[in-house]
């Protein structure tokens, strides 16, 4: 059973930060869904900041809050881009934000 909830929450995590931002894509540019999508998979990229700790992975570790680019700062950061004046900033806004929430989901599901 353990593993079967193991697999629902990969599952879960890895849909939320590869299928979803092309949802938000559709919804929020409909003219560049698909350009908007990859951009916001792209933000995946601030997990690069795990390369900083001691060690890089380790799975009972909740990286919201951890790691620099997941701490209120980081996101507060991307929350500003909402403001600038073009989709492709709003779109890694909202692709850091939404790796932010997924990644706290994540956390949530393993109990961290």
């Amino acid at each position: 059973m353990e593993m079967v909830i193991d697999v629902f929450r990969h599952v879960i995590h890895y849909g939320f930060h590869l299928l979803v931002p092309f949802v938000f894509g559709r919804l929020f540019w409909k003219e560049n869904w698909w350009k908007a999508g990859l951009i916001m998979v792209g933000t995946m990229l601030i997990d690069l900041d795990r390369l900083l700790a001691d060690p890089v992975f380790d799975p009972g570790r909740c990286s919201i809050g951890f790691h620099p680019l997941h701490t209120l700062w980081a996101a507060i950061v991307y929350a500003g881009l909402l403001a600038v004046p073009s989709w492709k900033w709003r779109a890694v806004s909202v692709g850091c934000l939404w790796h932010l929430c997924t990644d706290a989901v994540d956390c949530l599901l393993s109990g961290l």
